[in-house]
């Protein structure tokens, strides 16, 4: 049976520092609803009413998009347990996008560590923890980081990366524009 919650209380923050991956889910007011995992410890409980996450660059961007083009701003972040006790956790809350290269995300980057390729911070107001059972998730031993993404920005550069942005993250999928300016993204530290 699922639970609801006001705040992040101390055990699901425990849960959280533990979990190696996460699920960011976000749909625009029409078009694809979009879920994408995450990873490499990017994400930092701030407040018990706020999360943030480093996010790298990918192949597209729909996350930004979807707030960008969402009057609500609405996101979620699940974790769920692939060991130990059956646990589902959602956050629920509205998102905002702070582009590489603002004040914004330069005041906000300390909570991080560096990772090259980084083009974002995403931070979500909270206004709903769920928990309930995650009985029918399957059991996996986490073996590793993949390491590929890092190396492959480190050696990239920041003007490949602005160049990449461009042809890549200035669109979602649907058209929607994400409001990236890569020649205003500066490196993050």
């Amino acid at each position: 049976m699922g639970k609801q919650f006001a705040k992040i209380e101390p055990e699901h923050r425990s849960f959280i520092a533990r979990q190696k991956i996460f699920f960011v889910a976000s749909a625009p007011p029409k078009g694809r609803i979009n879920v994408s995992p995450k990873g490499l410890s990017s994400l930092r409980v701030l407040a018990d009413n706020e999360v943030a996450y480093l996010d790298c660059t990918g192949s597209g961007s729909e996350t930004r998009a979807h707030l960008a083009a969402s009057e609500d701003k609405r996101l979620t972040i699940m974790f769920c347990a692939f060991e130990g006790l059956p646990v589902i956790l959602r956050l629920y809350g509205q998102g905002r996008s702070l582009m590489r290269g603002t004040p914004d995300c330069a005041a906000l980057l300390p909570q991080f560590e560096e990772m090259p390729g980084a083009r974002q911070i995403v931070r979500l107001a909270v206004d709903l923890v769920q928990t309930s059972c995650g009985m029918g998730v399957p059991l996996f031993d986490y073996k590793e980081e993949r390491g590929s993404l890092i190396r492959y920005w480190t050696a990239q550069g920041l003007d490949n990366l602005r160049k990449y942005w461009g042809l890549k993250n200035t669109k979602s999928i649907d058209g929607l524009p994400t409001g990236f300016s890569p020649d205003s993204m500066a490196g993050m530290r």
